[in-house]
């Protein structure tokens, strides 16, 4: 471990699978979790280093699964790595970073060129791995559902989408992974992703996750969430309920079309058979209720 060579342990750091120091084979951890290794003592050229050295006699670093240095995701290397608040390293690129934000991802990357003058620069980003682990797929277009983020967190994520100037509306529509991502827990949390698209004007979200709503008790929304929704997206959710229920009374209450009497039903029978229909459409329509959605069904019509 003393006499490793270097290059060699940065590819232990990567990944612990491809190269093992001490004989024993390591399983992978899993991918929502950063991965933990413990790295030898860096030789004398290396002393001071930000990243490798040793801290209070502690070897351990964690660095993201995704996001590590030997990753391909672009034809250059990383040339940045964000450091999260709980001390999970991930090695990303710039211009992508500089790109995808308006705001300089908050001001906290330094332009192109001085990040060419110092490769490698470590920048401390005040969000969790799992929140800034999101914020990254996110710029790179890439899926984080194998991660199996919970609702929260992955909401969270958007929220701090606008701090690091990406608009979420960029971000989120029907092409993207996060989009989707997004969309596979509305059957679980309809009316909160439903605010979250509301808040940031996710129209083909809110559409998408809308349906998932019909089954929702208008009178139990609480004044935060109202206010959360806002009058635009709120007056569309009341709006899809009440044009269901007035599309229902329009189908059920028009009696069957009168056809020509026979000698089994004349006009007086059909009076009869009219009568009878309106009295049960009448009922029916007075305390309808729309039905659970079904993921099969596909349709349940939408805001």
């Amino acid at each position: 471990m003393e006499h490793a060579d270097w290059d060699s342990v940065l590819q232990y750091v990567a990944d612990p699978l491809e190269m093992d120091f001490s004989g024993k084979h390591h399983e992978r951890p899993d991918f929502g979790q950063p991965v933990p290794v413990q790295i030898p003592t860096p030789p004398s050229s290396h002393d001071g280093s930000p990243l490798l050295e040793e801290a209070e006699g502690s070897s351990l670093v964690s660095v993201s699964t995704t996001f590590y240095p030997g990753a391909h995701h672009q034809s250059l290397g990383p040339d940045v790595v964000l450091l999260s608040s709980d001390s999970v390293f991930f090695y990303v690129h710039s211009h992508l970073l500089l790109g995808a934000s308006e705001n300089g991802f908050h001001s906290l990357l330094p332009p192109p060129p001085s990040l060419n003058k110092d490769r490698d620069a470590i920048v401390d980003i005040p969000e969790t791995s799992t929140t800034l682990n999101i914020i990254l797929h996110a710029v790179y277009e890439m899926s984080c559902a194998h991660y199996s983020p919970t609702f929260s967190t992955l909401a969270a994520a958007v929220h701090r989408l606008p701090f690091y100037g990406i608009r979420p509306k960029s971000r989120i529509n029907p092409s993207t992974a996060l989009y989707t991502v997004l969309l596979s827990h509305a059957p679980l949390y309809p009316l909160e992703l439903y605010a979250l698209s509301a808040t940031y004007d996710l129209y083909e979200l809110a559409v998408a996750t809308s349906s998932h709503l019909l089954s929702f008790s208008l009178a139990s929304l609480s004044d935060e969430m109202a206010e959360t929704i806002g009058p635009v997206y709120l007056k569309r959710l009341f709006f899809l309920h009440f044009g269901r229920s007035d599309a229902l009374k329009r189908v059920l209450l028009s009696p069957p079309h009168p056809h020509a009497p026979t000698q089994w039903c004349d006009f007086t029978d059909q009076k009869k058979l009219t009568r009878a229909w309106a009295l049960a459409s009448a009922y029916l329509a007075w305390d309808a209720r729309p039905v659970r959605w079904s993921p099969h069904c596909g349709h349940c019509p939408s805001i």
